[in-house]
């Protein structure tokens, strides 16, 4: 049965998701291939600049690929090597591309890459998106689209509107040593809420681990759940709801599980 939560900014303001302030990055005039330095890393202490190391972020869509050469396709041989290769999901592959019916024109990939390595991504999608039958994944599941998915994945009415955007596909690459992960992980959340922001988002909903609060303690971020957990392929999940630009800054809780696990 479900819940009566049908205003999901309402049901938001009772657990407000907390964020590092954005960084900016671009690319050339010139067109050329551009990553940019996080603003942040100069502005933090020693020890994490450490942790962010070269990581670069680019912010790739179906308009600017070409300016990133062959970067959204070793984007998505890292998906491949996350969710097929490490996790054994049973989702779509080709030419060691992982790859679904979301990944459109309408999409925003966030890359984290150093030294031409992937380092982590996330998948953002408006909850206007439509393609065939399908518009995004929460909702698609929600309305039995699905196969895999349960259609009580959501408590509240899937949300369609320019302000609501659905994150999927998060993730670091295993090769990341567990002393860096945690910053890099805060650096993905920044850059997505920023992109998002950017385009008009106010909300954000995705699927995360059902045991993201752990993690999100150490990042000091929180979200709204807005569904009960279930598994798919062997993945525990959970739906979440988080409000983008509700900013609180957490570097020095980053930092000091930095030094901690230093220490």
């Amino acid at each position: 049965m479900k819940h009566a939560w049908t205003n999901f900014g309402a049901a938001l303001e009772r657990s407000p998701f907390r964020l590092r302030d954005p960084q900016p990055i671009g690319e050339t005039p010139e067109g050329a291939i551009a990553y940019h330095h996080s603003r942040q890393s100069r502005q933090i202490p020693e020890q994490r600049n450490d942790a962010i190391g070269n990581i670069r972020t680019a912010a790739l869509s179906f308009q600017n690929m070409h300016m990133f050469g062959d970067l959204l396709l070793n984007y998505l041989k890292a998906r491949k090597s996350v969710f097929i290769d490490r996790l054994n999901w049973h989702i779509c592959e080709a030419d060691g591309m992982e790859f679904d019916q979301y990944d459109t024109p309408f999409c925003k990939w966030v890359v984290l890459v150093e030294f031409g390595e992937i380092v982590g991504g996330v998948r953002l999608l408006p909850t206007t998106a439509t393609c065939g039958i399908y518009s995004y994944m929460l909702r698609d599941a929600h309305l039995g689209l699905l196969d895999d998915f349960p259609t009580d994945v959501l408590f509240i009415h899937p949300p369609v509107e320019s302000q609501a955007w659905e994150a999927s596909r998060f993730f670091i690459k295993d090769s990341i040593p567990g002393a860096r992960r945690l910053m890099i992980q805060s650096l993905l959340f920044t850059e997505m809420s920023r992109i998002a922001e950017e385009n008009g988002a106010r909300y954000i909903l995705g699927i995360v681990p059902a045991i993201w609060a752990r993690w999100a303690r150490r990042l000091n971020v929180t979200a709204t759940p807005i569904g009960a957990p279930f598994t798919i392929d062997g993945s525990r999940s959970q739906s979440v709801l988080f409000q983008v630009g509700s900013l609180n800054r957490s570097e020095k809780a980053v930092t000091s599980s930095l030094s901690g696990s230093r220490s």
